[in-house]
């Protein structure tokens, strides 16, 4: 079934959205570092490579959130565009298998992105002239922890695109989502916006990554369900 996602998409521009989410988070970094060279080379002295990888950070969870909303609903809304869920879904397929797909399919774009967010920083990196060694540690985990944390927005726009046929609420919900996230360092622990930000009070990120995986796959099993009993046209 996946296949077949992936055929859907092949010629959609879809690609070109995973490529401008990481590409705009790195650029807007070249910009800023082009105005302010002296002044950020000079804070960050003591480790040149921890401040770039904190400022695209800054610009790379923003990215995240709205572009999960737009990747899950573009997934998605092939079938609502051309009425076609009854002829999917009358394929020798069960309807969870379709939901899965569709929700792997928006996890895997977005990992694309996540993975272009270290190329990308590393190819600035090394314009920029840094001389020491990327740490690719710190690179690797400020790519993948947010990811990994944010698996409940994942799980959740996957179930609203799919089960509702007008994608304006999805892409409003996660407007919401990003202003929630924008502000959600005054927010408790246990609050999902703030998980991709992996601060809590443990001062321990994998805390929020583990929260976003159990609670990713608490709203995704609550999706298929929903989908699976509906009606579709």
């Amino acid at each position: 079934m996946l296949s077949t996602e992936w055929l859907k998409i092949r010629r959609k521009w879809i690609w070109l959205l995973v490529v401008l989410g990481p590409l705009g988070a790195v650029g807007l970094q070249v910009v800023n570092y082009g105005l302010r060279y002296d002044y950020l080379m000079s804070l960050y002295a003591d480790d040149l490579w921890l401040g770039l990888t904190r400022n695209v950070n800054i610009l790379m969870l923003p990215s995240l959130f709205i572009g999960l909303a737009i990747l899950a609903s573009l997934t998605a809304g092939i079938e609502h565009q051309t009425n076609a869920w009854k002829q999917t879904l009358a394929l020798p397929v069960t309807r969870s298998s379709v939901f899965v797909a569709k929700f792997v399919l928006t996890a895997l774009l977005l990992l694309v992105s996540s993975s272009l967010i270290v190329i990308f920083t590393l190819i600035f990196g090394w314009l920029l002239g840094l001389e020491a060694s990327p740490p690719m540690t710190t690179l690797l985990q400020a790519a993948y922890y947010p990811y990994l944390a944010i698996m409940p927005f994942v799980a959740l726009h996957t179930g609203l695109s799919t089960i509702i046929a007008n994608q304006a609420v999805p892409m409003t919900v996660g407007i919401v989502n990003l202003v929630l996230a924008t502000f959600s360092l005054w927010m408790p622990d246990w609050m999902p916006w703030i998980w991709p930000h992996l601060d809590n009070r443990y001062d321990e990120p994998l805390y929020s990554v583990l929260a976003g995986i159990v609670t990713g796959g608490l709203v995704l099993l609550i999706s298929l369900v929903i989908f699976v009993r509906k009606d579709v046209r």
